[in-house]
């Protein structure tokens, strides 16, 4: 029988047994079907191979400029930065903030984050406070978005050739290549290796249990166990404690996410309450020899659908239109079942939060497109693109729910019904 360490699933906090798997093999839940770990050869290695190149990519894509716009014999060009000193400038600096956090801090910080713990580890030395630059790891990764604003870029460009010629910059093909290496980076990135690496055994596993003991419960929580969201070691809090802090990567634990659900109820109303200014009021500011214009988020997606490139309008209407308020009408619901006690469909609700969690970030890329509309519409008196106070709500929503997320715990779903099944047992 399979005596192996017992991990517990991150969803729905059911204990299972570690398994060997085969290369590039995925352990999932026997309960949610939530991914435990996987199988990753030479894990350390590519991940460190991929990182570096993607720090040289990512310096060369800051470096030159992304797009031009060429009006008259003007040709006007701008680098990220260059596009987030605009915002700034024009006073929009929440805005300004968000963007420069989200494309180039967070990225920055999950690169060199990566690079610190693998290069030291390639050299056969322990990196220096390994678990304090981890956390700063999991915390970027979330909030890294070179992909949305890759998607971004391109909806900016079918704007712009509408307004004059076109110049794609060497920024442009860097970024799509930093996305692609950022995302083979993550996905060869295995955290149960590197610190079985650094631990040399020491914290490496979870707690053993022989094939013949009976544990009390199949919820970790319930046996007395805390799992760490960060490296997923589970530990021993001191009795009666409710929390504790990991002692593999120092992050702090608790049974379940403190005060969870008022939390999450928090964020939501305030997403709900920006969501409309968010809708209804200019999202951007057009001005010309012709006069001024203000556009809204649908304006912009009716514009594109009748010039003719539908397939982008449909994209920009899925993303800053339907994701939005289909994440907070999911949230509500998973907020008012959890909160009621609901035992519908555990399995299903878990799948709707992961599905939530995985779609939020793609609502950024309204906010990249005016970024970029407005650092390079700038022709004085032939015409001028400004973001409007909706961006800023926009972007806000897109916050506030991405933060509502992680507030909820799933494993708050489950609870129920493990009370349940103890009491049928």
């Amino acid at each position: 029988m399979t005596t192996g360490p017992l991990i517990a699933c991150h969803e729905c906090d059911l204990l299972q047994r570690e398994t060997p798997l085969p290369p590039n093999g995925v352990l999932r839940c026997c309960r949610c079907g939530a991914e435990l770990y996987r199988s990753h050869p030479d894990s350390l290695d590519r991940a460190l191979s991929f990182t570096l190149t993607s720090i040289v990519l990512f310096a060369v894509a800051n470096a030159y400029p992304v797009v031009g716009l060429a009006v008259n014999g003007d040709l006007v060009q701008t680098t990220l930065i260059g596009a987030v000193r605009v915002l700034y400038r024009d006073g929009m600096w929440p805005l300004a903030g968000l963007v420069f956090a989200t494309t180039l801090l967070m990225p920055a910080m999950q690169m060199t984050a990566m690079a610190y713990l693998l290069v030291p580890l390639r050299l056969n030395r322990v990196p220096y406070r390994a678990d304090l630059v981890f956390r700063v790891l999991h915390m970027a990764q979330p909030w890294g978005m070179t992909e949305v604003l890759i998607l971004g870029l391109l909806v900016a460009l079918v704007k712009l050739a509408h307004i004059a010629s076109v110049v794609p910059g060497v920024a442009l093909w860097s970024f799509g290549a930093l996305m692609l290496l950022l995302a083979a980076a993550s996905a060869a990135f295995d955290p149960r290796e590197l610190w079985a690496r650094i631990s040399h055994g020491g914290h490496g596993a979870g707690p053993e249990a022989g094939g013949a003991t009976a544990l009390p419960s199949p919820n970790a929580a319930a046996c007395g166990w805390m799992v760490c969201h960060s490296c997923g070691l589970m530990s021993k809090p001191a009795a009666h404690a409710h929390e504790a802090s990991c002692p593999r990567c120092g992050a702090q634990l608790h049974f379940r996410k403190p005060d969870s659900i008022a939390r999450t109820w928090a964020f939501l109303i305030a997403a709900m309450v920006l969501y409309v200014p968010a809708n209804v009021l200019p999202v951007m500011n057009t001005s010309s020899l012709f006069g001024s214009e203000k556009d809204t988020i649908m304006s912009g997606v009716v514009y594109l659908w009748t010039s003719g490139s539908w397939p982008l309008a449909v994209i920009v209407f899925i993303a800053s239109i339907a994701v939005p308020m289909l994440k907070i009408i999911a949230l509500v619901f998973l907020t008012v079942s959890t909160q009621f006690h609901s035992r519908w469909q555990p399995e299903q609700r878990t799948r709707v939060y992961r599905l939530v969690e995985l779609v939020g970030r793609w609502s950024m890329l309204d906010i990249y497109v005016i970024t970029m509309l407005v650092a390079l519409v700038q022709f004085n008196a032939l015409a001028t693109i400004q973001a409007g106070p909706a961006a800023i709500a926009f972007g806000a929503v897109v916050v506030l729910t991405m933060f509502a997320a992680m507030s909820f715990d799933p494993r708050l779903i489950w609870d129920l019904a493990e009370k349940n099944h103890g009491h049928a047992a």
